[in-house]
């Protein structure tokens, strides 16, 4: 469908039929425009919803609108124009808002520390100014674009001349790196480590003290379990932070894609919060001894359990995916550290067994699945271990919408089979915006790199494809998005694989529609329609009468409404401060768990 049409026309007025209408108190918002995402009445001049059911009752003409509900007020937005709230159907909030929001310091390419030399800049001046002794946590350092070294003890050493403990995350969530302070403060006798956990290492120098890095969930969480209590006195407000950063961006709908059990009652307390602007999906991860138990939470249209999280390989930033092709040998690989390869099935980090035992331990009980994936060799196992239980469960040909996430180096032919098992995709646009020029050309070969992230592809294939960000690994930006897949630039205004640009129709709907698809919810949330909660984002222009290349420039988000309620972030931000730290203690130690899973 094309929305670049002449607005004169508005269309036909949609109108809900409730017999209580009357009786019910009615908002109604116009605007210079609103763009449904509905394409049975795509454009319309106001809508109207309920604010005690928080649904749409009428949306189309003004006057209509207007008929019917005649004593409603009408809130006049001026030149705003109305979308659905984005949606991001693959995230993790908890953990990204510790990761990266004060008293943390994210320390991303992507967010103004383009080299080394600015990492080390922040953290000197952080260092110094930072209340003595107290631990401080960096995030997002990333050795690829910003040609770091390995950041060991004695490199940190130097940028801590307080002798604080400190603790710098890797962007991928697959490491950490430290002081000799933070290994003081973690009481290793003579400054060596323990011994290796199961899925982790520390790295050693050759006298067997800690070299100050760690690798791996296990050990990552060993090193960072005991330090962030100390840096980040109230978890759940920086939680919230990332919930508020998201709504910034125009977010209203996302998903917990690493849960355990452990973070319940966060989610419940975020979403209890009278300005709470986020609905929340959760996928348990499958490693959890209780992942397949039923979980609910009092109000389900905000926070809900959707399925179960699975991983096929790891992070094409560490080397880790299971390709058939390999890395390029240049100085930037090497200094990363990253495995030639290629590494074929021995990337994945479950045998096709285990996964098929998973997956018999998680189909028949109705779950969806969600599986992370980045390699072609991945995807295509991931698909054979999907067909094998969909099969086995009778489930080919029903609505399970199982689903893998992120697909990098996916082939075309891979998505039209994911269409023929019912799976669907979520891609994820912030590998090629940030790393594009790296992947064509330094990491890979250009007929993989350039390639890397096949958005027109997967369109061609009915595969309901979505946009996410991942965080931390990236900011929660989608309007960036949808600008760079529809021009197929990367951040620094380059283009690889122009044939992978989609249209600008097809990059709103991977952002509404599409995604509410994904999390379940196209019959409440997605679009604007009768019946469907007014989830809003206020855009200050109309995204389709401006270039494609000029739509972050031009196209701002100017707030949100969830359920028919303008959100108010600072007010949300106040009332998650007002709550007891100390009910949350344990937050920052579950949600590191996760940090396994970009």
């Amino acid at each position: 469908m094309n929305y670049q049409f002449i607005l004169k026309s508005l269309p036909i007025l949609s109108v809900c039929c409730l017999s209580n209408l009357a009786l019910a108190e009615i908002q109604i918002l116009k605007a210079s425009t609103i763009i449904t995402m509905d394409e049975k009445n795509p454009r319309a001049e106001a809508i109207a919803f309920d604010t005690d059911t928080k649904k749409i009752t009428a949306i189309g003409a003004l006057k209509d609108v207007r008929a019917s509900a005649p004593n409603a007020t009408v809130k006049d937005l001026g030149s705003t124009v109305l979308m659905p709230g984005f949606i991001d159907p693959h995230n993790h909030p908890i953990l990204s808002g510790l990761s990266t929001q004060e008293p943390a310091f994210w320390v991303a390419p992507y967010v103004g520390y383009k080299t080394w030399a600015d990492v080390q800049a922040k953290i000197l001046k952080e260092d110094a100014k930072g209340a003595p002794g107290v631990p401080l946590v960096f995030n997002g350092v990333d050795r690829l674009l910003q040609k770091a070294p390995l950041p060991t003890r004695d490199v940190l050493d130097k940028l801590t001349p307080s002798g604080r403990p400190i603790i710098l995350l890797d962007n991928s969530g697959h490491a950490v790196y430290f002081n000799s302070a933070t290994i003081k403060l973690l009481g290793w006798q003579g400054k060596k480590p323990p011994a290796d956990p199961v899925g982790g290492s520390y790295g050693r120098y050759k006298d067997g003290t800690s070299n100050g890095t760690a690798n791996e969930s296990a050990a990552l969480f060993a090193v960072v379990g005991p330090i962030l209590p100390k840096a980040i006195p109230h978890v759940l407000l920086s939680g919230a932070k990332w919930y508020a950063l998201m709504a910034s961006n125009g977010i209203t709908s996302t998903s917990e894609h690493t849960y355990n059990t452990g973070q319940y009652k966060g989610y419940l307390a975020l979403a209890s919060t009278p300005n709470s602007p986020m609905r929340m999906h959760v996928y348990h991860m499958a490693i959890e001894a209780d992942a397949a138990d039923k979980v609910t939470w009092p109000d389900p249209s905000m926070v809900r359990k959707n399925g179960i999280k699975l991983w096929a390989d790891g992070s094409p930033w560490l080397g880790t995916v299971a390709t058939s092709f390999g890395y390029l040998d240049n100085p930037q690989t090497r200094n990363a550290g990253i495995v030639l390869g290629p590494l074929g099935e021995k990337g994945m980090n479950y045998t096709r067994s285990q996964l098929d035992d998973m997956l018999d331990k998680f189909a028949p009980m109705g779950y969806q699945m969600a599986f992370h994936c980045n390699g072609d060799v991945g995807f295509d196992v991931v698909l054979d271990a999907y067909e094998r239980a969909l099969a086995k469960y009778n489930l080919l040909g029903t609505d399970h919408r199982w689903r893998v996430e992120h697909l990098g180096a996916a082939r075309g032919d891979q998505f039209k089979r994911a269409e023929s098992l019912g799976v669907t995709v979520s891609l994820a646009p912030f590998q090629y915006i940030y790393w594009g020029d790296l992947l064509d050309g330094t990491m890979f070969k250009p007929e993989y790199g350039a390639q890397w992230q096949r958005m027109n592809d997967a369109f061609k294939s009915n595969v309901h494809t979505s946009f996410h960000n991942d965080g931390s690994v990236s900011p929660p930006n989608t309007l960036r998005n949808i600008q760079r897949m529809v021009t197929r630039t990367t951040d620094a205004g380059n283009v690889h694989g122009a044939n992978q640009a989609v249209t600008l129709d097809q990059a709103l709907k991977a952002s509404t529609i599409n995604g509410a698809y994904q999390l379940k919810r196209e019959k409440e949330i997605g679009s604007l329609e009768v019946g469907k909660y007014a989830d809003l984002v206020e855009l200050s222009a109309d995204i389709t009468a401006v270039k494609p290349g000029e739509i972050l420039e031009k196209v701002k988000v100017n707030g949100t409404w969830l359920g028919g309620k303008k959100i108010d972030t600072a007010q949300f931000i106040q009332e998650v401060t007002a709550i007891d730290p100390s009910e949350h203690q344990g937050l920052a130690a579950d949600s590191l768990k996760t940090m396994h899973s970009h």
